[in-house]
């Protein structure tokens, strides 16, 4: 296995084991250039969001992703924790359903419309 996954798998560990809600990883490796996965999961208070986006960024720090970083900080309804090629997006519940990033990103973008 290659590192990304097992950072994957260790991610998906950390917010399952503390309660988040509804975890879906997308490999974007076809889709964009920005990442190879992001993974999306829902918190239940405005501290559960917190707290789970100072978790994961603790788990980048601890396998080598010192550029690490949580964008949203003033917002209690979505965190961006951003690891480089492993994008995690925390939101409430009414955020996620609003945003649809699962929808978004799971479709097939085709080919000529990645190149933008």
């Amino acid at each position: 296995m290659d590192k990304i996954s097992d950072l994957k798998k260790i991610i998906i560990n950390t917010l399952d084991l503390n309660k988040a809600q509804n975890i879906i990883s997308i490999d974007l490796k076809d889709k964009s250039s920005m990442a190879d996965y992001m993974i999306i999961a829902s918190g239940t208070s405005s501290r559960h969001i917190q707290s789970l986006s100072e978790q994961v960024l603790e788990k980048f720090k601890d396998n080598g992703i010192r550029e690490s970083k949580i964008e949203g900080k003033d917002s209690t309804e979505w965190k961006l924790v951003d690891g480089i090629d492993l994008i995690v997006h925390i939101f409430h519940p009414e955020k996620r359903k609003f945003y649809e990033l699962e929808k978004m990103w799971s479709e097939l973008i085709p080919k000529e419309k990645l190149i933008i």
